[in-house]
């Protein structure tokens, strides 16, 4: 059975694979977002969100050595929301969270979620579809799922006792859907897990073009 490992402290990320049945470790990566994306020059919010996803894995990747960590998969996410043509990452501070959600109430928006998985095995099988070259010639593959996300009319009380939570800052958006965040979240269209920020069905596809089989994962 091939190791799988998360390349993110995000504990909804590590959730959803434990709770789709999928073993896995956690290796948190030391990536700069700013200073990739300013690098990269990218500004695009799904190219963003996969271009991050990326970088942690390739990081997390980069630091494996042989023992336990010999012939593992990676697998970066990276979650990027799309509001009125401007690409939001975490806030950070209550008063950005703030103003982002009063701008969000009552409206839509779209959330990316960039998928990078690298095989570090020296020979990885590959399936017609092909996956690319990733760090030192390791086979790699990426995709974005994506999701719109139809927000209530929220009152300025909800927003200021949402916020006053601290679960806003330090997710994409200024939001969750699998925690406080649900009440204020009318429907969305698209691939749920994309929200949470880990698709499963995404994870499904690249282990896919990779060779592997995500049954291969389960516990």
């Amino acid at each position: 059975m091939p190791d799988l490992i998360l390349a993110s402290a995000s504990p909804a990320r590590t959730k959803l694979l434990t709770d789709a049945g999928i073993a896995h470790r956690i290796r948190v990566s030391d990536v700069d977002e700013d200073a990739v994306v300013a690098r990269h020059g990218v500004t695009d919010p799904a190219e963003t969100a996969l271009l991050l996803a990326r970088a942690k894995a390739e990081a997390v990747a980069a630091t494996l050595t042989q023992g336990n960590d010999a012939g593992v998969l990676v697998l970066g996410c990276d979650s990027v929301f799309s509001f009125d043509g401007v690409a939001y990452g975490k806030p950070h501070t209550p008063e950005r969270a703030t103003a982002r959600i009063t701008a969000m109430s009552g409206r839509s928006g779209t959330l990316y979620t960039g998928h990078w998985l690298i095989d570090t095995r020296s020979a990885a099988p590959r399936d017609a579809d092909g996956p690319t070259a990733g760090t030192n010639g390791q086979a790699a593959a990426g995709a974005i799922a994506s999701a719109e996300v139809h927000f209530a009319s929220m009152t300025a009380e909800e927003i200021a006792a949402y916020v006053a939570t601290g679960e806003p800052l330090a997710v994409a958006g200024s939001f969750t859907i699998d925690s406080r965040g649900s009440a204020f979240i009318r429907r969305v269209d698209g691939d749920p897990h994309a929200v949470i920020g880990l698709s499963v069905t995404t994870l499904r596809t690249l282990l896919h073009r990779l060779g592997e089989d995500i049954t291969a994962l389960w516990r």
